[in-house]
């Protein structure tokens, strides 16, 4: 939705909301920022600084639950910023 419409800043600075993740069996904090730009604090915490601090050490499920994780392209992450554009600016 955002990749081909240039989007104003959204009128507030941060949003977040929990959803249950089937992918990795768990709660995930998504945050949409003014800027658009989203994250998912499970991925950062689990997949996107993991294997650094960790040297590449797992327990069995949670490699698991890392090899499912979609990372930035999570459709839970993307459908909760595009209804939050939609809420803001209605349909573009």
């Amino acid at each position: 939705m955002t990749d081909d419409v240039r989007l104003k800043p959204a009128g507030w600075q941060v949003t977040a909301t929990t959803v249950r993740c089937e992918k990795v069996d768990d709660f995930v904090t998504i945050m949409v920022n003014k800027d658009w730009s989203t994250s998912c604090a499970w991925y950062h915490r689990h997949k996107g600084q993991g294997s650094p601090g960790s040297k590449g050490r797992f327990n069995t499920r949670l490699k698991g639950k890392i090899d499912a994780c979609n990372g930035p392209e999570c459709p839970l992450v993307v459908q909760y910023r595009d209804r939050l554009i939609h809420e803001e600016f209605g349909s573009c």
